[in-house]
């Protein structure tokens, strides 16, 4: 085989990851009751992805790119930092086009998410708990200068373009197909931030009347998973400050028992943001009325070893 040549092509990228995107959204008619409230909830499930997260659709999208850009040669591994959601969708697709995958990831990660990782066939290095995500992104920085480009590709989810992208283009689309386009408010957390960005935008081109509003910690010592308290958006052509027209804050306690609402009253078995996602938007309601649309960014059978799901 020709040196430096991959041994896949952009279509066999498309052809093993078809069943990415296309998932269902669903009215909560038990979170917000609508005859009494005025205001209705519609949750996307991303949980339905094959790799049970909405990060399929970034992960699928920066593999593509760097393929076509021939980053990702015949002996390049990909690497890069997950709080877990993130580093199962590289580790799946990786598995799908027979390319090493190589995540660091805070040690305090659920034992489900780093069993999965580990079955797709990731190498997974586990970073100090103290130093939460960002000394997973650290570590894996420094690994990836040390190994270079003929060693390595770095997606760098938090600041690759195509991350919001693949919002933009899929989340975004579905969302309005599905919706009709009938909607006020989106509202999701922040994590790498290309979620809200990406269908953000989308939404804003579509109807600029629709609100779009970032669901944020309210404490730099949150329990919810994959966010960052100190969170900065850095993707071109991606303005926050002409995307986001609000914030709203969640506490750890009331994320958790909306979560706790949405697996007994609605059975939807998801994770900790799509708690935090819904209680954003419950709060909310108190300043807005209207149609609301969240994500519901993963499922829960990945958390089932920790602390929530043992108090159910």
């Amino acid at each position: 085989m020709e040196k430096n040549k991959t041994s896949f092509n952009i279509s066999d990228i498309f052809n093993s990851a078809s069943n990415i995107g296309g998932t269902g959204i669903v009215l909560l008619n038990k979170i917000i009751k609508t005859s009494s409230h005025g205001s209705k909830l519609y949750a996307k499930l991303e949980g339905l992805n094959p790799g049970g997260s909405v990060k399929d659709r970034p992960a699928l999208y920066m593999i593509k790119n760097a393929v076509e850009k021939g980053l990702i040669k015949e002996n390049t591994s990909i690497i890069d930092s997950s709080s877990g959601n993130t580093g199962i969708s590289y580790a799946m697709i990786g598995a799908l086009l027979g390319i090493k995958v190589k995540i660091y990831a805070p040690s305090n990660m659920s034992e489900e998410r780093k069993k999965i990782m580990r079955l797709y066939g990731a190498e997974l290095v586990l970073t100090p708990p103290e130093e939460s995500h960002d000394g997973a992104i650290k570590r894996a920085s420094e690994e990836y200068e040390r190994g270079g480009k003929d060693k390595y590709y770095m997606p760098d989810q938090y600041n690759n373009t195509y991350n919001p992208i693949s919002h933009y283009e899929t989340t975004a689309v579905e969302i309005l197909k599905q919706t009709g386009g009938n909607i006020d408010y989106f509202a999701t957390g922040i994590g790498t931030g290309g979620t809200i960005l990406g269908v953000g935008k989308r939404l804003k081109e579509y109807n600029d009347k629709i609100k779009i509003i970032a669901v944020v910690p309210d404490s730099e010592m949150h329990g919810i998973e994959g966010w960052k308290y100190n969170y900065s958006l850095n993707f071109y052509g991606f303005d926050a400050d002409k995307i986001i027209d609000d914030f709203v804050k969640v506490d750890t306690e009331g994320s958790y028992a909306a979560l706790k609402k949405l697996v007994k009253d609605e059975g939807i078995l998801c994770g900790f943001s799509s708690g935090a996602n819904v209680y954003g938007i419950l709060k909310l309601t108190a300043k807005y009325k209207g149609n609301f649309v969240t994500v519901l960014p993963d499922t829960g059978s990945r958390y089932l070893s920790t602390r929530v799901f043992s108090e159910f």
